[in-house]
């Protein structure tokens, strides 16, 4: 039998068979993932053959499709490299928040990198907009301009008054997409309000640091009425380069990419060299600077605190 993995916990996985049927399966021995090193060996969007034990009713996933594509994150298990969040997805959404909590632009462009790396189209979405200062609004179109000149789409939305939420639902529709973002910035919220027959648990935020409570234990592929389905992620507190090269990392950021043939080193890295291109274009206002730290930031590797620019 043939069907899609729409949960992971880990050891246990529901499979939704091509009826429709949801199946709770293990897998039978261990998967290799050729790509990378990984803890989970199986990812929801996976496309899997499982075999029903008569006795149990209990599936044994016994092969794994080759992906099309898959997201991940750093792992918290320091003996592998990294965590896969979703696969076989046709968009990864973010959804950021400048307040309750707030979304700080690198923990954006390191979603958008770790997106272009896995050819997967992203797409932004701001939301809680009914919270914004002026101040905040003012911010919010700056960084609009920014990924919009790139050529990221952009959404602006209140999940919570159901404003502007209809075109996210087209955004969704007949897609299979990964949405992801900090805990508290509305992602349950927002797919109880495009589909409220899922009901999901929404979070709350916390007072004292203004960050959300963990409402998602374990990525989950939801199917939604508009014939679309979303992969809701855990809370993260940010993505890893996890299997790039340093000199492959201004290749993922499209506006850097566009002008490094230009540079008068053809290793430049684009930090300090003489007859840097990208350092000019920053220089110009080409190239916005928060995105220009945020490449260096992955540059310089993310666990080195001590060079981290800010």
């Amino acid at each position: 039998m043939k069907g899609t993995v729409i949960k992971s916990t880990g050891s246990w996985y529901l499979v939704k068979d091509e009826k429709g049927i949801i199946v709770e399966c293990r897998i039978r021995g261990k998967f290799r993932n050729k790509e990378i090193r990984t803890t989970n060996p199986l990812a929801v969007g996976d496309k899997v053959e499982f075999q029903v034990d008569e006795k149990t009713q209990y599936g044994i996933i016994n092969f794994i499709e080759e992906r099309k594509n898959y997201i991940i994150r750093k792992s918290i298990n320091l003996s592998k490299q990294a965590h896969i969040l979703a696969a076989n997805v046709d968009q990864a959404v973010i959804l950021v928040t400048l307040v309750k909590p707030r979304t700080y632009p690198e923990f954006i462009d390191r979603f958008l990198v770790s997106a272009e790396a896995y050819s997967i189209p992203a797409k932004i979405i701001f939301n809680k907009t009914d919270l914004y200062s002026a101040i905040e609004n003012v911010e919010m179109e700056q960084l609009l301009k920014v990924y919009r000149s790139i050529g990221y789409e952009c959404y602006t939305i209140s999940a919570l008054l159901n404003q502007g939420v209809e075109e996210i639902n087209q955004l969704l529709s007949n897609k299979i997409s990964v949405i992801a973002g900090h805990s508290g910035v509305g992602k349950s919220t927002l797919i109880n309000t495009i589909d409220p027959l899922l009901n999901l648990k929404t979070s709350e935020i916390s007072e004292s640091n203004e960050s959300g409570k963990h409402t998602t234990t374990f990525p989950e592929m939801h199917a939604l009425s508009n014939h679309g389905y979303i992969i809701d992620t855990p809370g993260i507190k940010g993505f890893g380069i996890i299997d790039m090269d340093k000199d492959e990392i201004a290749h993922y950021f499209p506006e850097i990419f566009a002008v490094i043939d230009g540079c008068q080193y053809y290793n430049c890295t684009h930090s300090h060299e003489p007859g840097c291109e990208v350092k000019k274009a920053v220089e110009l206002g080409k190239i916005a600077e928060s995105r220009y730290k945020s490449y260096l930031n992955l540059l310089l590797n993310d666990e080195d605190e001590k060079y981290r620019i800010t």
